[in-house]
């Protein structure tokens, strides 16, 4: 079992280019089903969402690759290129960083 507070400590990754994308700041929850549909990462120069101009990365929980001990790998590519199954109803767009 892993608690909100154990996925925040680690960092996030891009596998594809192996940069670090900073820490989980928050999560989007489907209160329906109750499952996690995306990972939110906020912006360079971000502090709790108030301060900075820089885009959050969502990332879909489907592009998670692998959740660590100290870190998340996450694959930004599209999901045309990874063949990653996006729900319609998502209204994502597979690429993590809008």
């Amino acid at each position: 079992m892993m608690r909100i507070s154990d996925l925040q400590t680690k960092d996030v990754v891009n596998v594809e280019d192996g940069k670090r994308l900073g820490s989980i700041g928050d999560l989007e929850v489907d209160t329906d089903s109750g499952l996690i549909r995306a990972i939110v990462i906020p912006g360079q120069g971000r502090f709790f969402g108030m301060v900075g101009g820089s885009q959050d990365y969502v990332i879909p929980w489907n592009q998670i690759v692998k959740i660590g001990s100290d870190v998340i790998l996450v694959d930004l590519r599209p999901a045309h290129e990874t063949g990653y199954y996006l729900p319609p109803e998502s209204g994502k767009r597979g690429t993590g960083g809008y």
